[in-house]
């Protein structure tokens, strides 16, 4: 068993409202293969010295992850996102602890240039970089002398709780929550959307569609277990990310939809058809491919919910957070393969 501390993402805040985040799922992965964790939440710690403002506590926060570090002697440091965290203090505190592995997660998309950014900025002093993008993008990204792989979004039954497989008739047909409509634009089977203009088009189409589109059309974002709420209302999720065409890239709602037993709707450029079938997830390459799956499980219950019942028992199976936990330290100190592990490109 290893001494584990991450650092990033934690629910301490009115700031820090995410129920699902993908940090919460891997600590709690992480204590229950038996490691012992340390959580620190590197902008809220940031903000408490910064009188609120995460900039103005930098120092002092990076002083304090030194200081924490030396005391605790952690065997692992994992990083999720945490970007008041210096590439000179992890250097740093390398020194102070010659043993200590350190693996960064990063679950944004590869083709935004600031992630990337953010991403080479500590290539020099961890051991292992972990991506939810697969195939060309990470295989472009890969820097010699650098481990580099890819890592799926988990699913945690502990917080995705619903089980909208067994229910026949829920109040929504479809769920989609948007944070911003239209920035950037969703690009959905070749074409640049505004998400309004595109779930217009959907229930237009489909004349009596229940959907629940929190954060669009002047309805308020959902949040903490407001959202959780969200996700147990609706049969059908759509899983609409930024673009579909990097390979295995998804926002985490897909663990989100499945492991809450909605039907998962996805583009099948996606990819994740090398994971799922049709008769567990909805794959569709066109809009009339999409309509065709919305009219056929909105009349057919037993249907989906056989379907979706199916994808949440696959996703859980591959994706659950103890799996994916245990990766990580696999893949940091004793290296992995698909056999335990059934993903494309581990670290190399």
């Amino acid at each position: 068993m290893v001494r584990i501390v991450h650092i990033g993402y934690a629910p301490v805040s009115l700031k820090s409202l995410n129920q699902h985040a993908t940090g919460i799922k891997l600590c709690n992965g992480f204590i229950r293969n038996g490691h012992q964790l340390f959580t620190l939440s590197d902008r809220d710690i940031a903000r408490s010295f910064g009188f609120g403002h995460r900039r103005l506590g930098g120092r002092a926060f990076n002083k304090m992850i030194r200081e924490f570090c030396r005391a605790q002697k952690p065997e692992l440091m994992v990083l999720g996102h945490a970007d008041m965290l210096e590439a000179s203090t992890i250097a740093t505190i390398r020194e102070d602890l010659p043993g200590m592995r350190v693996v960064q997660w990063n679950v944004d998309p590869l083709f935004e240039p600031d992630n990337i950014s953010r991403i080479e900025s500590k290539l020099g002093v961890v051991d292992l970089t972990l991506l939810t993008t697969a195939g060309p993008s990470l295989a472009k990204l890969r820097r010699p002398g650098h481990r580099m792989g890819f890592m799926p979004n988990p699913v945690d039954l502990s917080i995705e709780r619903g089980r909208m497989d067994d229910m026949e008739h829920p109040p929504f047909d479809l769920f989609y929550a948007c944070g911003n409509p239209d920035r950037p634009k969703r690009v959905i089977c070749g074409k640049a959307w505004n998400m309004e203009e595109f779930m217009r088009g959907v229930m237009t189409r489909q004349p009596g569609l229940r959907a629940h589109t929190p954060g669009m059309f002047g309805q308020p974002r959902l949040t903490a277990a407001a959202y959780q709420e969200g996700l147990e209302s609706a049969a059908l999720g759509l899983n609409i990310s930024r673009r579909a065409d990097d390979y295995l890239y998804s926002s985490d709602r897909l663990a989100q939809l499945a492991g809450n037993g909605l039907l998962a709707i996805i583009e099948r450029t996606t990819g994740y058809d090398r994971f799922f079938g049709e008769d567990e997830m909805g794959f569709f390459s066109n809009l009339e491919e999409l309509d065709e799956l919305l009219a056929r499980y909105r009349a057919d219950a037993k249907a989906r919910m056989r379907v979706a019942a199916a994808g949440r028992q696959r996703y859980v199976e591959l994706f659950n957070e103890r799996r994916v936990a245990a990766y990580i330290v696999d893949a940091v100190f004793n290296g992995t393969d698909e056999t335990a592990y059934p993903w494309p490109d581990h670290p190399t």
